[in-house]
């Protein structure tokens, strides 16, 4: 369930006031709150999107709203993978040094525990491609954005809802 006032009770900071500000349908810049809001906000629900579990609270809830949006629009759109726990980030990463041969190389595709986004609960990749390509065009809107060049499917909580994503990597090791 997504309380907004107890998600938004975790954080400080503008980040926490524009989420709020948009589930209320006011944002930054927005005529007075008796006009329409900048961008459609689709209301918050009881359940949180599926997947979710584990992450940043902040993050859990621009999930939620951007894949509510996406379904009412016709596009499929899951994480994929989410919250990681140490364990499994270790395991992944030992699997990419056996595949890639190389910390160096493994690093474009995986990354050690202590430096994985998805370990803190910071990160979320999404299925399938038509779902991560409408999130990528839109994810903005929930201040989701696409990080890595090389990884179609990684999007992170990366600007204030509404502003433009910075620009991508080109993939986890120049992070």
């Amino acid at each position: 369930m997504i309380d907004s006032a107890r998600v938004l009770s975790r954080r400080s900071g503008v980040t926490a006031a524009i989420l709020a500000a948009a589930a209320t349908g006011l944002v930054l810049g927005a005529a007075p709150a008796t006009a329409a809001p900048a961008f459609p906000v689709p209301p918050l629900t009881e359940v949180a999107a599926a997947g979710t579990e584990g992450l940043d609270p902040l993050l859990a809830l621009a999930y939620t709203m951007a894949e509510q949006e996406a379904h009412a629009r016709g596009v499929p759109m899951t994480i994929n993978s989410g919250y990681r726990s140490p364990e499994e980030q270790r395991a992944m990463w030992e699997e990419g040094l056996r595949t890639y041969g190389s910390p160096e190389e493994t690093r474009r595709w995986v990354l050690p525990p202590e430096e994985s986004t998805h370990v803190t609960g910071r990160a979320v990749d999404i299925a399938p491609r038509e779902g991560a390509a409408w999130l990528e065009a839109n994810g903005n809107r929930w201040g989701l954005c696409r990080t890595f060049d090389n990884e179609w499917w990684h999007f992170e909580l990366a600007t204030l809802p509404g502003a433009a994503c910075p620009a991508r990597v080109p993939d986890a090791a120049h992070r």
